[in-house]
Parts: C-alpha cells; structure tokens; sequence
C-alpha cells in the first residue's frame, strides 16, 4: 500500500494523462454502444420492410384481381355484340375473317387471355391464391387482347365491307334484310325460318357465321315455330 502511495506521491503529475485516456476510452465505448443500438433499429427496420415486400410478392389483392376481371369483361361484351348479332357481323365482316392479320391477331389474343383467366375470388375474400407472376401474365394479356380488339375494330369499321366486289356486297346487304326479318317477333314463324335459310345462303362463302350467332336465330325461330304449333 505504502508503495502505491509512494508512487502516487511521485508520479501525480501523470494522473491527468492516464485519466484523459481513460476518458476517451469510455466515451469511445458509449459511441459504440449507441452505434450498435441504431444498427440494431435499422436491421429491425429492414427486415420488417423486407418481410412486407415479401408478402406483397406472394400474393395478389382481390382489388387488383376485380379491376383486371372488369377490364376482360367489359372486352368480351364488346367482342359479344358482334359474335352474337349476325346483323352487326354482316356491316362489319372483317371481324370474323380469320385471312386478316389483324383479326387473327385479336383472336388469339383473346383465347390466350382467357385461358389464362384465373379464379374468381370468393365474396368476402381480401386475398387470393393467384401467384403474383400468374397474375401479371394474366393482366399482360388482358392489356394485349385490348390493344388487339381496338386494333381490328378500328381496322372492320373503317372498311367495313370494302374488300367484297359489288355483288358480295349486294349479297350482304340482302343477307342483312333477310336476318332482320328473321328476328323480328312480328313475323310469322314460317317468314322467319325461310328468311334465315335465305340468309344463310346469301352467306355462304362470304362470312364464317359465329355458331353462337347462329344458334341465338335458331333458337329464335325454334320457339316462335313452338309457338305457332300451339296456336
């Protein structure tokens, strides 16, 4: 004891020194403590953010599923409108003909959009199954089959029936009279039937009739036939 009081008597002078570094020493300790506490937040932060964006990688919102199901929808109402009135089709036959680049094009385009429509969610529903990759494909599809539609609808309306010589084009416009006689409910169902058999032979070799336009007359002049029996 008496040997560290002896060298405290001799060497004071030196507890100043000593004592700044030691001073330096734990300020510099408590920086890096305080370091470690941030980088420790920062990491907390970073992998909550990371987690987020995870989950958003993992799953498609219902929201964006309903917008993308809209947008197909309200094409294929518009592609129905000529699929299913033959009279339409007849104004503007460039929709169906199948020799035309940009008609082929949309028509593909809408078989791929479909076949890869997914699932409809469930009501109530806040999340899907819809992989995230599955349903960019979808809506990149989507937004091709309406790029495509618009496209060979602009291309229909602004020849319309240009491309048919003078006598195809007489042999439509008789079609289209005889196709608005065969839907007409106040014909009789005799005039209906023989109205689109007429038709249908003035269209033969110049539209490829949708089945489902054929079917929605058919059915037509079927129940007005019934009918007629009945009476």
């Amino acid at each position: 004891m008496t040997g560290i009081l002896d060298f405290a008597r001799d060497y004071w002078w030196l507890i100043f020194p000593i004592g700044g570094v030691i001073g330096g020493w734990a300020g510099s300790i408590a920086k890096y403590n305080e370091k470690r506490r941030k980088d420790k937040i920062e990491l907390a932060r970073i992998r909550a953010t990371a987690q987020t964006e995870q989950l958003k990688l993992t799953t498609t919102s219902v929201e964006q599923l309903r917008k993308t199901f809209k947008q197909h929808d309200a094409l294929n109402e518009k592609w129905f409108a000529y699929e299913l009135d033959l009279a339409t089709l007849i104004e503007y036959p460039l929709m169906t003909d199948m020799r035309e680049p940009l008609t082929l094009a949309f028509h593909r385009a809408r078989v791929h959009a479909e076949e890869l429509r997914p699932e409809a969610p469930r009501l109530g529903d806040t999340e899907t199954t819809v992989a995230p990759a599955d349903f960019a494909d979808y809506r990149e599809a989507v937004g091709d089959y309406a790029a495509a539609f618009d496209a060979a609808e602009r291309e229909a309306r602004r020849r319309k029936q240009a491309g048919f010589s003078p006598i195809e084009r007489e042999a439509l416009d008789r079609a289209r009279k005889l196709i608005s006689v065969a839907s007409d409910s106040g014909a009789t169902a005799a005039e209906r039937q023989s109205a689109y058999k007429k038709a249908r032979a003035e269209l033969d070799g110049l539209i490829d009739v949708p089945p489902l336009a054929a079917e929605r007359i058919e059915r037509q002049i079927a129940g007005a036939l019934e009918r007629g029996r009945g009476d």
